[in-house]
């Protein structure tokens, strides 16, 4: 199957399954180490660090939490907390204010709905305040290990690339990644597309040339397709390994 026949989605649907399961084989080669980026110890930590992590980055938000969680252990803490107070300590990760009266609602609702303790269904999860489809699969994946399928602007933008959808509505690329990969690797998957996204297959000049996903990828003509000038632009701790999948190095 030509690139420009899945673009133009004359791929089969057979073809399309098969072709996403072995990217996604790749993709965990090229990324053994994937895994949430955000430092947590508790459903409870992961919840509102994902939360926080709205319009920041990972590192930011890991920063800020280690203090946040001491000052704050629990729901009610959450709760109770002194808005000056606690808007100082998420200043850093801006929007300080709304993420303040966040964290402080959801805090409220856990200790009045669930005794202060975060649920583990996604049909709970997204009742809460300040908690939608992609942060309540965060925390099922990562926190209690119920598969789920993360779509954020990284695992979005990839999966159209990929031609595995073309919807830009996050619960349909959602629903329609989930057809394609099994079940019991989604929370994995989504750990590997967003590493992928944030080392390799960058928003403005994805690293097309030194991509190990290139052959079956139909974007593959989308950014630098020079593998010498393409590995300049792999970013991360892991960036010798991903050149090594290709014969390159920096």
């Amino acid at each position: 199957m030509s690139r420009a026949a899945r673009a133009t989605g004359e791929e089969s649907r057979l073809a399309l399954v098969r072709r996403a399961r072995r990217m996604d084989r790749d993709l965990a080669i090229a990324h053994p180490d994937a895994h949430a980026e955000l430092d947590f110890t508790s459903p409870l930590e992961l919840l509102v660090a994902t939360v926080l992590s709205a319009q920041t980055t990972d590192v930011t938000v890991n920063r800020v939490t280690p203090g946040l969680f001491a000052r704050y252990p629990d729901a009610a803490a959450f709760a109770a907390a002194d808005r000056t107070e606690l808007e100082e300590i998420l200043r850093p990760t801006g929007f300080f204010r709304a993420k303040a009266e966040s964290v402080t609602k959801l805090g409220a609702a856990l200790v009045e709905r669930y005794d202060g303790v975060v649920p583990g269904r996604l049909e709970d999860l997204v009742t809460l305040p300040g908690v939608g489809r992609k942060t309540a699969n965060v925390v099922l994946g990562n926190a209690f290990g119920v598969p789920g399928i993360t779509v954020d602007t990284h695992f979005g933008r990839l999966a159209r690339r990929f031609a595995w959808t073309t919807s830009e509505d996050p619960v349909q690329v959602e629903k329609e990644v989930g057809e394609l990969i099994p079940r019991k690797d989604w929370t994995m998957l989504s750990h590997r597309l967003i590493f992928h996204g944030r080392r390799v297959c960058h928003a403005k000049k994805p690293a097309c040339g030194a991509c190990t996903l290139r052959r079956d990828c139909p974007s593959s003509q989308t950014g630098e397709t020079d593998p010498v000038k393409a590995a300049k632009l792999i970013k991360g701790p892991d960036a010798d390994h991903l050149l090594s999948l290709v014969g390159l190095e920096r």
